[in-house]
Parts: structure tokens; sequence; C-alpha cells
């Protein structure tokens, strides 16, 4: 199923050169980095890689949906923290590479029934899960 949003509110882009092994930046300036394989993959790992880009954007979109959510419940979540962990590894019999994902949620002071259900409700509003949802394994922990 093809989700399609109703207006396009904001537009990113980022233009990469070099592929795994480069630089990637913003067209406003605000991110420039240099890319590199991770040791883990034959890399000299001396720059950031997809995956931690993704980790990061995962992570911080999932808190927003997060914190949506709890507002709208009424649960506090002042405190609360997303880690997304992102692995990369071979598919189809190595040929080609896919995604997996676990999210690892910590809402301190929220009965555990309730953070569980504020994380379920979250995987549904978050663009990115939306984005993931029946295309790679994404895990949700609650902390």
């Amino acid at each position: 199923m093809t989700i399609a949003v109703e207006k396009v509110l904001y537009t990113a882009r980022a233009t990469a050169d070099g592929g795994r092994d480069g630089k990637v930046s913003t067209d406003d300036g605000k991110l420039a980095v240099t890319v590199a394989p991770p040791v883990e993959m034959g890399g000299n790992g001396n720059g950031t890689n997809p995956e931690q880009l993704f980790a990061a954007g995962y992570a911080a979109c999932f808190h927003s949906a997060l914190k949506l959510v709890a507002r709208k419940a009424r649960q506090d979540s002042d405190g609360s923290t997303v880690t997304a962990e992102v692995g990369i590894g071979p598919i189809n019999g190595g040929a080609g590479y896919g995604l997996q994902v676990e999210l690892v949620v910590s809402l301190p002071g929220v009965e555990r029934a309730v953070a569980e259900e504020l994380v379920a409700k979250a995987h549904e509003v978050c663009p990115y899960s939306n984005a993931t949802r029946g295309n790679i394994k994404v895990d949700l922990k609650v902390a």
C-alpha cells in the first residue's frame, strides 16, 4: 500500500557526492557531513554513515510523535528519550542489503502498561514508522 501525503508541508533536500564514501549536505547548509563506511563493513569509519543518519532522524521523529500522543493522553513525557538502533545486513542470500530497527523508549514516571500504549500509538503517528511499516522489521521496546 502506497501512502500519499495530502499536502506537502516541507521538503528536505540533501545531495550526496561519493555515496557511502564521500560527503552529504543539505541545500540550506545546515547539515554537511563526511560519510564513510563503518569499520565493521570494511571502511575506515572516518565519518558518519547512512545508518547513523537514519537512526538520528527516526529517533527524533518518533520522539516528537511520542510527545504528541502523551500530551493528548495527558501523560507526562518529561525526561523521555528514544534511541533508534538501525542495523544493516544482507538479504535474499546476499543479493542485496536491508535494514532493521529497534526503537528503545524511556518514559520515566509513566506506568509500564501506559508507556507501552503510548509507544504503540506513536508508532501509528510517526512518519518514519509509516514509511517503514511493512517494509522493514521495526521492534518497539519500552526501557
